[in-house]
């Protein structure tokens, strides 16, 4: 009877939750029953305070209206700070490479970051990313410097060649990472020593 009891109540919330851990990116069926079961097995008060956390994330983080970056406030602190070089713009792809940058304590520029890449087989495309946008300011800010920080592999080159070639009529420098990053990874899991490197030694468009 308890076992009966318990599939009446568990297994609808139980399978709802699996699949949407399933949902998440790196995040496979047994992944997900096992993130289910170990919250079953919780606390009340760790499996709220995920709850709480998750809501507070669609609640209050928004998009700098600026850089695109994420922030509880508009605009993001990066962009508010007088202490930062309002003449260089760093341009990425994802939130994440931002934070990957900013580990390196070198870089001390503004960001402006694509949502995303130019990867047409993935039905990605210029207006799918912040790259208008990036092209305005240029045109209304009082930048001299571009420096272009998309990921080191196929889709990120030609992202970058699409943005240098839009660029270059603006009379902007534009720079790109040097080639210290492992071709075909991601920014965020390169280490802050490497990504200094890289920063240091990019060179001219």
């Amino acid at each position: 009877m308890q076992n009966g009891f318990e599939n009446q109540i568990l297994v609808e919330p139980v399978a709802r939750l699996i699949e949407e851990f399933s949902r998440l990116p790196g995040i496979g069926p047994k992944t997900a029953s096992r993130l289910t079961f170990y919250l079953l097995r919780a606390a009340d008060e760790q499996a709220r305070a995920l709850a709480d956390a998750l809501a507070g994330l669609k609640e209050n983080v928004r998009l700098c209206s600026r850089c695109f970056n994420i922030t509880v406030s508009d605009p993001c602190a990066i962009c508010a700070s007088e202490t930062r070089d309002q003449r260089t713009i760093c341009v990425v792809e994802e939130p994440l490479d931002v934070l990957a940058i900013e580990r390196t304590a070198i870089y001390r520029g503004l960001y402006h970051v694509l949502h995303g890449r130019i990867a047409p087989l993935e039905g990605m495309n210029r207006e799918d990313i912040r790259f208008d946008e990036l092209l305005d300011r240029v045109r209304t800010e009082p930048v001299e410097e571009i420096i272009l920080a998309t990921n080191p592999n196929l889709e990120g080159q030609a992202t970058a060649f699409h943005l240098q070639r839009a660029l270059a009529p603006l009379g902007v420098r534009i720079t790109q990472l040097a080639r210290g990053l492992p071709t075909g990874g991601d920014l965020e899991w390169a280490d802050p020593s490497t990504l200094g490197s890289a920063l240091e030694g990019r060179r001219e468009l």
